[in-house]
């Protein structure tokens, strides 16, 4: 019997997306067509049994076309619309298997999204069959799009991994829980790094205490990271490196002015860290409840004000925080993400 085929033509692949595709492989053979791996989020990726990785830019538009039609799909998954090769291949496709549009955008209806809303029934639904999106937000859009067909759910990080590492972690903390926030992301300034590294200082200068900010990551902003005694910057950190940081940090900061999603969030989540999200961060939909805190992106005074708030709970109210963070966190797997995908087969439909 033919082994179920499953084609990805991805923008940036990421860790967590590799453990959903190799959740997939588990069921079905997976073809994975990425753009060339961006400096700011240098992800070291493999080849596994059952997946397949092509660098875009090592073919030309007309070999990528016969690389899909020689895998010949039985789903294909496009990353977004902004790439026209993908858009020409997955057009070839359109009338013959599922072929689906991954979408994180939210509706607000800004005059580029009614212009896309009216062009969508000319273009969009004449390429794809499907939307595929993270959450509610994102599913307005796609329904505004035209799309009547929509999978959620499409950003999943790998569970099974960030679950170990709180299985090691966390017992120590609930007897003394490490005085420190860490932020794991780009040094962008739509990340809301800056106003993060000044909520932290002013919070320092108005009220002295023992915690820390911890910052993993690197980007264009990198050379004007703020320095401070209590900010430290470690670089760019492979996810199979975190665990020693996980184990000495408590809270965790996203405090993006831009973030459709934030998988991060999730991670975090299961790793049992009380979160403190601005309010542009779309995970805090999913996996922030009575865990943590939310803030107007953008706000250094807000910020600053949530920080503080984290700082003086007790102990036993950030444990509960921690282990309902991790019991959010825990709702969505990589093997739930590959189950919603392959539901779209014929057979299954």
């Amino acid at each position: 019997m033919r082994k179920t085929k499953v084609a990805f033509l991805y923008s940036e692949v990421a860790g967590y997306f590799m453990a959903c595709a190799r959740e997939l492989a588990k069921s079905a053979e997976v073809l994975i067509v990425r753009w060339p791996v961006n400096k700011e989020a240098p992800f070291r990726l493999t080849e596994e049994e059952g997946i397949r990785i092509v660098d875009k830019s090592s073919l030309d538009p007309a070999q990528l076309v016969q690389l899909v039609r020689d895998f010949d799909p039985d789903i294909l998954v496009c990353s977004g619309w902004m790439d026209k090769t993908y858009l020409e291949i997955s057009r070839k496709f359109r009338k013959k298997i599922p072929v689906v549009l991954t979408l994180d955008n939210h509706w607000t209806g800004s005059l580029r999204q009614r212009i896309a809303r009216l062009y969508s029934p000319f273009f969009l639904k004449k390429i794809f069959t499907h939307a595929w999106v993270p959450g509610q937000p994102q599913r307005q859009f796609a329904k505004k799009l035209g799309f009547d067909r929509i999978l959620t759910d499409f950003y999943c990080c790998d569970a099974d991994f960030f679950n170990r590492i709180f299985q090691s972690t966390f017992s120590p903390k609930k007897s003394n829980s490490p005085k420190r926030f860490l932020y794991v992301g780009r040094y962008v300034r739509h990340k809301g790094i800056f106003e993060m590294f000044q909520a932290f200082i002013d919070l320092q200068n108005e009220m002295p205490n023992e915690w820390e900010l911890w910052c993993l990551g690197t980007g264009d902003q990198w050379d004007k990271r703020i320095e401070h005694p209590k900010i430290k910057h470690f670089g760019f950190v492979q996810p199979g490196d975190l665990e020693p940081y996980i184990a000495q940090t408590t809270a965790y900061v996203l405090p993006s002015q831009f973030e459709p999603w934030g998988v991060s969030v999730q991670e975090f989540a299961i790793c049992g860290f009380p979160l403190i999200l601005s309010d542009a961060v779309g995970s805090r939909e999913k996996f922030l409840v009575n865990n943590g805190f939310v803030f107007k992106n953008g706000s250094t005074e807000d910020l600053k004000s949530v920080m503080k708030k984290m700082i003086l709970l007790d102990r036993s109210e950030l444990i509960r925080m921690s282990e309902e963070s991790h019991q959010l966190g825990t709702h969505l797997t990589p093997a739930m993400w590959s189950d919603n995908l392959l539901t779209l087969l014929p057979s299954t439909r």
